[in-house]
């Protein structure tokens, strides 16, 4: 049984961040591992109610979902968030309080995106509809050394869902389990 730690995914809004997440809590759960994801949906409407999107509000979330993943981990759960996180500063301000903290990137492109966009939230924004739009109209600043970086424009769910595992497993978060993955 492993030793709690926090995955924190980072990435714009649509790059894969819940659907690898929630890939992730099925395969740790297989392994009979103790795990939880705070995904940042759910955790606007149930732990930061009222909240806008402001840095301020922003921040105030993020720190809040920092704070309940160290909690988590420091108690042997796997703590597992899938929330924006734009600001780098509040994301190394976590990283700093949280032992055992690895940030994993899923970097896509704005265009792809927006290509992808079931909802057309990204066409809005470019459009101007939509104020205060991560990585269109408010800023995101991507992280300078994440501990694992997957392009979920450029590789499969599968193939980004390997890089975090052998990352895990190579660092001793995890145990190998070679076999488990041939069902990812």
């Amino acid at each position: 049984m492993p030793k709690g730690f926090t995955l924190w995914f980072t990435g714009l809004s649509g790059a894969g961040k819940s659907t690898l997440a929630n890939r992730l809590v099925e395969e740790f759960r297989s392994r009979s591992y103790n795990v939880e994801l705070l995904d940042g949906d759910e955790v606007r409407t149930n732990l930061s109610k009222g909240l806008g999107f402001s840095k301020e509000d922003r921040d105030t979330n993020i720190r809040r979902i920092g704070y309940v993943a160290k909690l988590l981990s420091r108690n042997g759960v796997i703590a597992i968030t899938a929330a924006i996180s734009p600001y780098r500063d509040v994301r190394d301000e976590i990283r700093a309080q949280t032992p055992s903290f690895v940030e994993v990137y899923a970097e896509c492109p704005v265009a792809k995106l927006a290509e992808r966009d079931v909802k057309g939230l990204y066409k809005k924004a470019l459009a101007g509809e939509i104020k205060n739009f991560t990585g269109v109209s408010d800023p995101y600043e991507a992280p300078v050394n994440p501990e694992v970086s997957v392009r979920t424009d450029r590789e499969t769910v599968e193939e980004s869902l390997d890089k975090i595992l052998s990352y895990l497993e190579e660092k001793g978060f995890i145990e190998a389990e070679a076999s488990c993955r041939s069902g990812l």
